[in-house]
């Protein structure tokens, strides 16, 4: 059965509900992190009120202090050097630019790396292009995981640390080879396939191109060999539809989401009081789910400003980027928000891991095998720690679980059955209802992601065991009015949303 549209009346009606249920729910972690201040103070310290209004701060995410200290000390100089740098070989040196652009990234590594950092980079990349010339996809996955565990074995880190003056040089060389891991075993992958007809295109200078581009060299977004090499090397020299109005709206925006960052860590203290489980098993059925969406959607904020930057770079060097993360408050199931939180690494693990290993075309079995090993290799290249296992096996189930149920839905003697027994109006209720199900496992399955399994014990232990009945029943109310929401934007209202992000290039982001 097809989803009809709501009735405006009722559309509205779920829109305002979701906001007065986030804006209240914030409120109520706003009014927390301000009973705790003191206690928080003493636990994990909070730092000075020297910006927005004297408030203090809550810097106990590690990944939004981490990036930002980078970025003001260097990266945000870095990258502009390599904007300039590009528009002027895009002008005077068309036949050398890609050239220009590798010694770049070399000598920003170097900068930020030091000579021992760039020699650690340049010998995997040289590694890995031995390793393509065997056209082995077997041993190509052997050499990342090896890669990887090397990443994680403390003899390796301890010589690593010793090269550095800072805890957070080491994390910056740390965070650049995870993230070249990937782009390592996308150039061997594709080098290996039958599409790798192109010899010219899989050179070491090739390579060296693709690892060393400096938007994408520390944190990403992924964008695969194939998709890089096409564009990079089919360039012209101009730009008829650059639009400068739409790069000052791009800046805009991006000041604006680190403004929204910013101000949500100044104003609710929801790593700090993640970080103690006491604070978790007291506060306010209300403040408790405020901070459930308070971290989920400041994941989100803080990956549009992360990405979003380097893949405004990226456009203006005219290469198509992956589309930015879509709003987790619109996400209603967990095939939804792998394909398009981080489009950059679905496309990833779909090209190289899920189709390769059999995916849904392969029935049943192939189709449990593909995630779960999707899974597995997710979780190894985050890590690989405990919690991690915990937040794949969810995230394994949940996805198995939908796409059974959207399997059974597709037999004709229940379609049959459902177009005789539910109008349009109570099919689309029915799919509201089921994917606040749907939702409440996918917020507790992401805070198993960013505060430990310890916190989604606590979450599950004080709203499905303490507050059974009445705090789930009201819960569900919550999530289903926001399903009903990005039911509608997913279906009806922007169903080719991309990001819209951003608007002063020529090119269009990847979905």
């Amino acid at each position: 059965m097809k989803h009809e549209p709501l009735p405006k009346s009722e559309y509205y009606m779920y829109l305002l509900l979701s906001l007065g249920i986030h804006f209240y729910s914030f409120y109520e972690v706003y009014l927390s992190s301000k009973d705790q201040e003191e206690m928080l103070e003493e636990d994990v310290g909070l730092e000075g009120g020297d910006s927005f209004w004297g408030l203090k701060k809550d810097g106990t995410d590690f990944e939004w202090s981490f990036w930002m200290e980078w970025a003001h000390a260097q990266l945000f100089w870095l990258m502009l050097g390599h904007a300039v740098l590009s528009q002027i070989g895009r002008i005077f040196f068309r036949m050398y630019r890609p050239w220009l652009l590798m010694v770049y990234g070399m000598v920003a590594c170097w900068l930020v790396l030091g000579t021992k950092g760039l020699a650690t980079v340049f010998l995997n990349t040289v590694i890995f292009y031995v390793m393509a010339q065997m056209r082995t996809p077997i041993i190509t996955w052997l050499s990342s995981v090896f890669m990887l565990l090397l990443l994680h074995n403390q003899s390796v880190e301890d010589v690593q640390r010793a090269w550095y003056d800072s805890e957070n040089e080491f994390y910056l060389l740390q965070f650049t080879l995870t993230v070249r891991s990937l782009f390592y075993t996308s150039y061997c992958l594709e080098y290996s396939s039958l599409h790798a007809s192109d010899k010219a295109n899989f050179s070491l200078p090739s390579l060296m191109l693709y690892a060393f581009y400096y938007p994408l060299f520390h944190n990403g977004p992924i964008v695969t060999y194939n998709d890089f090499s096409k564009q990079m090397y089919a360039q012209d020299t101009k730009w008829p539809n650059f639009c400068l109005s739409g790069l000052v709206a791009d800046i805009f925006r991006l000041v604006l989401w680190w403004l929204l960052a910013e101000l949500m860590i100044h104003t609710m203290y929801m790593h700090a009081m993640y970080s103690s489980h006491a604070i978790l098993k007291s506060i306010s059925y209300w403040s408790l789910g405020g901070l459930a969406l308070a971290q989920v959607l400041f994941f989100y904020v803080k990956y549009l400003v992360l990405y979003g930057f380097p893949v405004l770079i990226v456009q203006l060097d005219g290469l198509n980027a992956p589309a930015l993360p879509r709003c987790v408050s619109t996400m209603y199931s967990f095939a939804g928000i792998w394909r398009c939180f981080d489009v950059g690494l679905h496309r990833f693990l779909v090209r190289y891991v899920y189709i390769p290993m059999g995916g849904s075309h392969s029935g049943l079995g192939g189709m449990l095998l593909s995630t779960a090993t999707t899974f597995i290799f997710v979780s190894y290249w985050h890590g690989g720690h405990e919690y991690l296992w915990y937040w794949a096996a969810l995230n394994w189930i949940g996805i198995i679980v939908e796409y059974g149920l959207k399997m059974l839905l597709t037999l004709p003697a229940l379609q049959y059955k459902i177009d005789q027994s539910l109008s349009p109006k109570t099919y689309r209720r029915l799919h509201a209802a089921l994917a606040s199900v749907s939702t409440a496992l996918l917020i507790l399955t992401n805070l198993v992601f960013l505060g430990g399994e310890q916190v989604g014990k606590i979450y599950w232990d004080r709203l499905f065991v303490e507050g059974w009945p009445w705090i789930p029943l009201v819960m569900f109310f919550c999530l289903y009015c926001f399903a009903q929401v990005g039911i509608e934007w997913n279906l009806f209202l922007y169903p080719k949303y991309k990001g819209k992000f951003p608007l002063c290039s020529r090119t269009m982001t990847v979905k």
